[in-house]
């Protein structure tokens, strides 16, 4: 009377009806169509104008997710990374405890999207999404509100960069450990803001790709999630392009004027200067919470899904979990929460693409923190071209790549150990593309005190000598500048300069007791100046190759970020799909997104020869760097993860064990639709 397969439902012509979840199929036995549909009008209730029904369909729904995704990576990956270092100045935070603030957006998923995505599984998805944009607009709101409490930002006098002998100067020099301040207590404020933010991104990447992948067809899902990813990608360029330009407002608009000749008027050059990060946070509150009325007016279902679930043939890998899923109806309360988990975490084929994603995850995020770090010191650029260029080429290159992948298996229509196998091609190129830290690399520029001596005086790794000894130079005032020996100094007390001017608005140092001749025969007047701010320019020629290798490294990296969503989808039983991307989401951001920036952040630092020491002994940032030494620490951490993730992709293939009556059911399936559309 036919096969009996559970994994295997055929679409009954009542949709609307509940069927019995025991019910099987048989020669001349209704089929059930699983639990109710719901594919109900765009609308509230009884309310649904005909308008909003040109909405109700995956292209609707998909630019809802778009634009909730943008938000979302605008706020937690834009403004809150480009407002972390004046924050810090503000509230008088050290880099430890805003990095705190930083992992407490990735603490709250990780705990969350186990239990979101399990319960929300069988949950009306679009309502769990507007709930994220509730949640997102709320973080995005509270961590506006220190600024409105914390009053008007005093800055302190102005501490003169050049060689000063007064004490006056010294004082300011001194070891101040006495002094409170009650901002550092706003530290617990941005903390909730960032768990709220972390609530409100968990249904985003978990119920609201399962919803994709729900409502269009298989060979079309790829498409759909790669376009959503891709989005999601431009967030953190507007952010950072957003804040940037609202940090060059004052922080409180209106800049105060102050009458005591020590407190000159603060301008944007000057390191007392903090910009109005908190305009973002307030236009986003508003802008998220609108997208709250599209996704609550979302069907559970979209029309037409009933029939495309009948469609669809289960790749789901064969170990017997399909059917303990289906007989024992695993999912349907919390007391199964343990054995469903037990279930994904003995799949072989997804705990193997966990993994693999994990590897990746971790240089994504690695290089998506320190990039610009890497630009500026290797290639002598200054840290806000360098945050540009890290932008230019990581956002584009990263979005293309899930949407070429995303239009290649859709248009192949690859089935899920294809998808396995196209992630192996990928993720191999990527590895040989990974070698280009191998050859544009560039070396150090002379740096007095460090590099090299003060003109034969002095020592080796020590920024005062004889020629900047009565000085009385601060170590944590660092404010490069060349000097016409083309020797880059510490700042411009360290080369012993002793007055400033200004040439055509560029100011220039003069009386440079530090500061030799110029090594080329020149006359004074190609050098009307002994010092000009800044670093000296680099000899390294290498940024453009660098960059071009590197925006292909990481479009074969991406390319493979959008197959390992599908092949997760493909690879665990159909009630079982939210769940496992909640189980990848909490892998993904324990083995990869926390610990990267942590893993690349001590490798940069292992290769710093220069360490900010404050008048307290306390160890800040580091001042220079060994740039060969940086750039194999880092080639070796991208390359060992790259090789990690091609051998558990290689295991998923390996593992991976189609059900063994795909043809006929690909056969049955053809066969229903043609019925259906009958």
């Amino acid at each position: 009377g036919g096969i009996e397969n559970p994994a295997f439902e055929t679409p009954s012509p009542d949709l609307g009806r509940r069927r019995p979840a025991g019910e099987r199929a048989g020669a001349g036995a209704a089929v059930p169509a699983g639990p109710e549909c719901e594919e109900g009008p765009c609308g509230w209730g009884r309310c649904a104008p005909r308008v909003l029904q040109l909405c109700n369909n995956p292209e609707g729904y998909l630019a809802a997710y778009s634009l909730l995704a943008i938000f979302q990576g605008i706020v937690v990956n834009g403004l809150v990374n480009i407002s972390i270092s004046t924050i810090e100045k503000r509230y008088e935070l050290n880099s430890s405890l805003t990095g705190l603030i930083s992992a407490s957006y990735d603490i709250a998923f990780c705990i969350l999207s186990l239990f979101v995505s399990y319960f929300g599984e069988r949950g009306h998805k679009p309502r769990w999404l507007a709930f994220s944009a509730f949640m997102l607009g709320l973080g995005s709101l509270i961590f506006s509100l220190p600024h409105f409490s914390s009053g008007k930002y005093q800055y302190g006098a102005k501490v003169e960069d050049t060689c000063q002998t007064a004490e006056t100067t010294f004082a300011n020099a001194t070891c101040n450990t006495s002094k409170q301040s009650s901002l550092h207590n706003y530290l617990y404020v941005f903390i909730l803001a960032q768990l709220l933010l972390g609530v409100g991104g968990t249904p985003l990447y978990t119920l609201g790709t399962a919803f994709i992948d729900d409502s269009v067809p298989k060979h079309k899902s790829s498409l759909y999630i790669g376009i959503g990813y891709a989005m999601s990608l431009l967030g953190p360029a507007i952010g950072y392009v957003l804040g940037g330009q609202l940090l060059m407002v004052y922080i409180d608009i209106q800049i105060p004027e102050r009458q005591d000749t020590a407190y000159t008027r603060v301008d944007q050059d000057d390191p007392r200067w903090l910009g109005a990060w908190w305009i973002a946070f307030l236009a986003c509150f508003f802008a998220v919470w609108l997208l709250i009325i599209p996704f609550s007016c979302f069907p559970k279902h979209l029309p037409g899904t009933a029939k495309i679930k009948a469609e669809k043939i289960s790749e789901t890998h064969d170990d017997g979990s399909e059917i303990l899923v289906r007989t024992k109806n695993i999912g349907e309360s919390f007391k199964d929460f343990p054995m469903a988990l037990l279930i994904l975490l003995r799949n072989p084929v997804l705990m193997s693409l966990i993994i693999a994603s994990s590897s990746e995850a971790l240089v994504a995020t690695g290089f998506a923190t320190f990039l610009p770090k890497f630009i500026e010191n290797q290639f002598g650029k200054s840290s806000s071209f360098a945050a540009t260029l890290g932008g230019l080429v990581l956002i584009p290159a990263a979005a293309l790549g899930q949407v070429i992948s995303g239009i290649l298996v859709s248009k192949c229509k690859m089935d899920c150990k294809g998808i396995i196998k196209f992630m192996i091609s990928t993720c191999s190129v990527a590895l040989l593309l990974n070698t280009v830290f191998l050859f544009a690399k560039c070396g150090n520029e002379p740096f007095a005190g460090v590099s090299e001596t003060y003109n034969g005086t002095g020592t080796l790794h020590n920024l005062t000598a004889p020629c900047n000894a009565d000085c009385r130079c601060l170590r944590s005032m660092y404010y490069p500048i060349c000097g016409r020996d083309e020797v880059q100094y510490f700042s411009p007390c360290f080369a012993g300069c002793a007055s400033y001017l200004f040439n055509n608005m560029k100011k220039t140092y003069h009386n440079c007791s530090c500061i030799g001749k110029p090594k080329r025969e020149t006359s004074s007047e190609d050098f009307p100046y002994e010092a000009v701010p800044g670093k000296c320019p680099t000899q390294c020629k290498l940024l453009p190759l660098f960059l071009t290798f590197f925006f292909f490294t990481v479009v074969f990296t991406f390319m493979a970020v959008t197959p390992t969503t599908v092949a997760i989808l493909r690879c665990v039983p159909e009630k079982q799909r939210a769940f496992a991307l909640g189980v990848q989401a909490v892998f993904l951001r324990l083995l990869g997104t926390i610990p990267g920036p942590i893993l690349f952040g001590v490798a940069i630092d292992n290769s710093c020869t220069l360490w900010d020491i404050n008048e307290c002994k306390t160890k800040g940032a580091c001042w220079v760097y060994d740039n060969k030494r940086m750039a194999y620490l880092l080639m070796g951490i991208s390359a060992a993860c790259k090789i990690i993730t091609i051998i558990f992709v290689l295991m998923a293939v390996y593992f991976y064990k189609p059900p063994p009556s795909t043809n006929v059911l690909r056969q049955k399936n053809s066969e229903m639709a043609s019925a259906i559309c009958t």
